[in-house]
């Protein structure tokens, strides 16, 4: 496949366009012009560029790419030695950020639910990344901490009475802490995400509603995975996506 053909179908997917985003969407680093193998991964480091080396990969779609808002501009130490590594094996970066978080079928958000049980009922805040739904076998806040352990491998915070049933929560993947108060006033009864602020303690302790911090990483391995599941078999692609380790 062209790598021009690759970028016109994922920008037809993930519609970026309709997003107010930190970094740019789509392609940010060109490689070949050709697309054969893809490697997939939640974020574009060092580890996942030599994976993707190792793998023939000609290009490499992530969720977190390179070129943030605020960032230094120069291409200088870590910066160049992830963008001389993609340059001197003719590997394309491709990045979607909030567009992936958000899809309804392929997104973070979509497949966080998904694996933890929620049926949702729909999507509110800022550019609609704050979902929201039902806990259908209404566990307690223990006992839905224990199900994040098994599902996404990793103890998660807690915050809030243990006993406490949960029947209605509120979720955004990765650093989504801020949404919290726009949870609460949802009135569920939790709020998940990946990270936590110091201040979202007490808005827990205060408002009642708790708050459950899963893993930045965990949290939002899910779009990764299901663009590569979309991606393999695709005239003639071979798409596979490569977990690289992140307790945040």
């Amino acid at each position: 496949m062209l790598l021009s053909d690759l970028v016109s179908r994922l920008d037809t997917l993930l519609q970026p366009g309709g997003f107010r985003d930190y970094a740019p969407n789509g392609l940010q680093v060109e490689g070949r012009g050709e697309v054969r193998r893809i490697v997939t991964g939640v974020t574009a480091s060092q580890a996942l560029i030599d994976a993707a080396i190792a793998d023939g990969a000609d290009a490499l779609l992530v969720h977190h790419g390179y070129f943030w808002k605020g960032e230094d501009a120069r291409v200088v130490g870590i910066k160049q030695a992830r963008l001389k590594a993609l340059l001197t094996h003719d590997i394309s970066l491709i990045a979607y950020h909030l567009p992936l978080d958000a899809h309804a079928e392929l997104g973070n958000n979509a497949g966080l639910g998904r694996a933890l049980g929620l049926e949702a009922d729909g999507q509110t805040g800022e550019q609609n990344l704050l979902w929201h739904g039902r806990n259908a076998d209404g566990a307690t806040l223990a006992g839905f901490g224990a199900r994040i352990g098994q599902v996404l491998g990793r103890t998660p915070l807690l915050i809030g009475e243990a006993d406490r049933p949960l029947r209605r929560l509120a979720w955004c993947t990765g650093g989504a802490q801020s949404y919290f108060q726009e949870a609460i006033a949802l009135g569920v009864d939790a709020f998940v995400t990946g990270e936590a602020s110091e201040y979202c303690c007490h808005l827990a302790r205060e408002s009642g509603v708790a708050f459950i911090a899963a893993g930045h990483h965990a949290t939002e391995r899910f779009g990764a995975q299901a663009l590569a599941g979309w991606l393999h078999g695709q005239d003639g692609l071979n798409a596979r996506y490569v977990d690289i380790d992140n307790p945040v």
